[in-house]
């Protein structure tokens, strides 16, 4: 890649260079040596703002998983009532049918004199009327017993349709209510960040950028200096590698909550797209991921593998090798590359496993 999207390895390298320079106990400036703000806020450094800032931004992941989940499992509920819709309509239409049969037999019935085909048969001279009158009776007594039979397993599946209808609607409303709570609670969550770092003059928002950089660093290189990449030596999948190439064509695109491209990316809509490229369906949210994917020990990770972070699950990124990442971090950021233990991990799945 050339111009703003610099190549994989090189990135690499860079947050491999940079681990090595930056040793775990780096010192920051104070924040208390800074200039005095012309209007003086609480007694927070700005290194408690940032944590604050990035328990929002969590928050908000955390809220952004759950409205991926609500939206995932709304569209397959409305997939499932369109295709009950379908269901019933078929059986609606074979209903109609069947009562037609049954009411053309009820009018031949009456044409006859409303007798029934029994009497009809008992009073017939002829022998070879009365044993072909008797097949007749066998196989009119037969299509009729299977033609009510048919219409009553109709009337059953079409009353089980109405009421699996009924009960989706009901999971379609309740889904549609957590998607509706989940898109509040994000809206407000990052609102809340967004209204901290406006406070800030710029080059104390200049000075937070640094100090999450630095945050980021500092657990990266306590990471790599517990000789954690030593054991670490897979080489990813021809799908992994697929993977891989779609995840950093997306490097410098925005990170938006709910968003799976093409445009713009939340964290786990970038894995998921990154492995659907690949020929390979998984889980829409990090959540589910950590869930449903096969699980392995970091040791045994490789290029493509997906790296779940936080108690909660509420983050993932594509491990590259050598102790780099691709993900999309937040709301604010670009999808970008960066060191693999800048963040607690949880743990690490494999979609082609």
């Amino acid at each position: 890649m050339t111009g703003k999207r610099y190549s994989t390895a090189t990135a690499v390298a860079l947050i491999c260079a940079a681990t090595v320079l930056a040793a775990p106990g780096t010192a920051f400036a104070s924040p208390a040596s800074a200039p005095a703000d012309p209007t003086p806020r609480t007694d927070k450094s700005l290194e408690e703002v940032r944590k604050e800032i990035d328990d929002l931004y969590h928050d908000a992941g955390v809220a952004t998983d759950a409205y991926n989940a609500a939206e995932e499992k709304a569209d397959k509920q409305s997939e499932q009532i369109v295709q009950l819709a379908k269901d019933i309509a078929k059986g609606q239409a074979k209903l109609k049918k069947l009562k037609a049969r049954a009411g053309a037999a009820a009018r031949a019935q009456y044409r006859g004199g409303g007798m029934p085909s029994e009497a009809q048969l008992m009073l017939s001279d002829d022998p070879s009327q009365f044993l072909d009158g008797a097949r007749r009776m066998r196989q009119g007594e037969k299509a009729t017993k299977g033609m009510l039979t048919e219409l009553e397993r109709t009337q059953d599946d079409l009353r089980v349709y109405a009421e699996d209808a009924t009960a989706r609607w009901t999971k379609l409303e309740a889904s549609r209510k957590s998607k509706a709570a989940a898109k509040k609670k994000i809206k407000k969550k990052i609102a809340a960040a967004e209204k901290i770092e406006s406070t800030l003059e710029k080059k104390e928002q200049e000075r937070l950028r640094k100090l999450e950089e630095a945050a980021a660093l500092k657990k990266q290189s306590a990471w790599v200096s517990s000789g954690v990449l030593k054991d670490i030596d897979g080489k990813a999948s021809a799908r992994g590698k697929k993977a891989i190439e779609f995840a950093t064509a997306q490097i410098g695109k925005p990170y938006v909550w709910g968003a799976e491209g093409p445009g713009s990316y939340d964290c786990s809509g970038l894995t998921s797209k990154a492995w659907a490229s690949a020929g390979r369906g998984i889980p829409r949210t990090s959540q589910e991921q950590w869930k449903q994917l096969p699980r392995v020990d970091i040791k045994n990770m490789r290029p493509g593998d997906l790296i779940i972070y936080h108690s909660d699950a509420s983050h993932v990124g594509m491990y590259l090798g050598d102790g780099a990442i691709v993900h999309a971090p937040r709301p604010g950021r670009d999808v970008t590359i960066t060191g693999a233990g800048s963040m607690q991990i949880l743990g690490v799945v494999r979609p082609d496993k």
